[in-house]
């Protein structure tokens, strides 16, 4: 059985550096999570690299999250169990950092964890008013009105994202063929003109 080297953080902030020997790396994750702590980096003894933490997922776009926070707020309104939502919805996820992220939290809530504990493992798909309102329902038992709530608040956002890049299009031609109309006058009229 390969032995795991691995450093994690605790509740306080403190961190813990430590082996354990497991079949891979999730059964260490799964292990560190029991123990209440949060991995950063788990590397198999003799090798050279780290296996990607939470924190290095990659990029998700808005619309994805949207798409996302509206599907998984019908499943929880249609009564499915929260780790049965997040089981699904990782599957169809086209995106795999969002689908391995939705794995570990789906993993994390299995644990014991809170979802909104869950989601705060991935500050860059998440930001803090997402996993805050995701708690705020939790505590309240209106995960469903929330994530109802959160999508149309994205799904605005990306329209008017969208509406403002479309806006400043006109503008940016304008100044780009106003540049190039007063560079031509100045490279070939110009010369003409000192001529005379």
């Amino acid at each position: 059985m390969p032995e795991y080297e691995y450093r994690a953080t605790g509740r306080n902030g403190e961190m813990v550096i430590g082996r354990r020997s497991a079949a891979n790396r999730e059964a260490v994750a799964a292990f560190l999570r029991r123990e209440q702590l949060l991995p950063t980096r788990i590397v198999e003894k003799g090798k050279e690299f780290a296996i990607p933490t939470p924190k290095m997922a990659g990029r998700v776009k808005a619309k994805e999250l949207a798409i996302f926070t509206r599907q998984f707020s019908v499943m929880i309104d249609a009564g499915l169990p929260l780790v049965q939502c997040l089981e699904i919805l990782a599957t169809q996820q086209e995106n795999n950092a969002f689908a391995k992220a939705l794995s570990e939290i789906r993993g994390s809530v299995e644990a014991g964890s809170t979802l909104s504990n869950g989601l705060r493992l991935y500050p860059k798909i998440f930001d803090p008013l997402y996993t805050n309102m995701v708690e705020a329902g939790e505590t309240g038992g209106i995960l469903d009105t929330i994530l109802q709530r959160l999508s149309s608040y994205i799904e605005k956002a990306v329209k008017l994202r969208r509406a403002m890049q479309s806006a400043m299009i006109y503008p940016a031609a304008v100044v780009l063929i106003a540049g190039g109309v007063i560079f031509l006058l100045l490279w070939k009229v110009v010369p003409i003109f000192a001529t005379l």
